[in-house]
């Protein structure tokens, strides 16, 4: 039997230049929102356009390549892993956040369309 893996693919726009933290045990964070587009009609006929952002991490050389390669507005294609954490705020309110881990990027090149 084949074994069914967490993987996931996204083609966006960085929404932010990548956020890079450095941990004093030499660990490298990279964190990025990546908006995506889908555009349907919808029953009155007008053309709608639905934007879902997405939470992107990536640790080590992956962090690494994002901070030397990813800003605000560059088109990417991303593959990761989908991840759910949890915290409680000083408050005693608990937080759920949806992430996905990054394990791959291409950077896209995309030429505008003329009007």
């Amino acid at each position: 039997m084949t074994t069914l893996r967490n993987r996931v693919q996204l083609v966006g726009n960085l929404g932010i230049d990548p956020e890079i933290v450095k941990f004093e045990s030499g660990k490298k964070l990279a964190k990025f929102t990546l908006a995506t587009n889908e555009t349907y009609t919808d029953a009155k006929g007008n053309k709608t356009t639905d934007t879902q952002w997405h939470n992107i991490v990536a640790w080590g050389k992956q962090a690494d390549l994002v901070e030397q390669h990813l800003k605000k507005g560059n088109n990417a294609t991303i593959e990761g892993k989908l991840t759910y954490r949890q915290y409680e705020d000083k408050n005693k309110q608990k937080h759920y956040i949806t992430e996905i881990l990054l394990s791959s990027f291409i950077l896209s090149k995309i030429e505008r369309e003329s009007a």
